[in-house]
């Protein structure tokens, strides 16, 4: 009679333990899809804008509101005869004028945040309506900064960073001016040190 062959060893170790279930294969986590690595994406960026910005938006608003409602005042007080809904337009631009001067400065200052890396410029801004924008170093084609009367007054500067995208600049608002000239000159050296396609 012929002896019975010894079972093969890798065999055995394949079937070893026990075999799962068809619910195990199904909640098993699947496999990585995510990003590829050097993919850029939105981001809350780190750093705020100056606490003086909080002033500048302050006054920007209170002298928009105050030509309004000076004019309407205007109208109701030199007018022979003023229409009757000049009166309540009147009382809705105080209203409104008074929350914006109020909660707008505040709000933005609390949205506004910006970071500049080796890859990119991110941005935060707005305030009701709010807008994040990240710029690849490789697409932009310009930086410098600007300042207006008000921001010459407060030390404050605003960094616009002009890159290859139809959404437009990206800017940086309420830095001040000393951080709005070294951003520039940091992302100024980074863009010339990096290999892209700034069209």
């Amino acid at each position: 009679q012929r002896e019975p062959q010894p079972v093969n060893a890798t065999i055995v170790s394949m079937h070893a333990g026990p075999v799962p279930h068809s619910a195990d294969v199904a909640n098993a986590p699947a496999a990585h899809t995510g990003p590829p690595a050097g993919t850029l994406r939105l981001r809350d960026p780190r750093h705020r804008v100056h606490p003086r910005s909080i002033l500048w938006w302050t006054v920007r608003s209170a002298v928009f509101w105050l030509v309004v409602i000076l004019t309407q005042a205007g109208f109701l007080i030199f007018a022979d005869q003023p229409p009757g809904w000049l009166t309540v337009t009147l009382v809705i631009s105080i209203v409104a004028g008074l929350v914006q001067v109020i909660v707008e400065p505040q709000w933005r200052y609390r949205v506004h945040h910006w970071e500049a890396t080796q890859d990119a410029v991110f941005t935060r801004s707005g305030w009701i309506r709010q807008e994040w924008r990240v710029a690849p170093v490789s697409r932009i084609q310009t930086v410098d900064t600007k300042r207006g009367p008000l921001e010459q007054l407060l030390g404050l500067a605003t960094v616009t960073v002009t890159t290859a995208s139809a959404a437009g600049p990206v800017e940086i608002a309420g830095l001040a001016h000393e951080d709005a000239a070294r951003l520039v000159d940091e992302l100024t050296a980074t863009t010339q040190a990096t290999v892209g396609d700034a069209t």
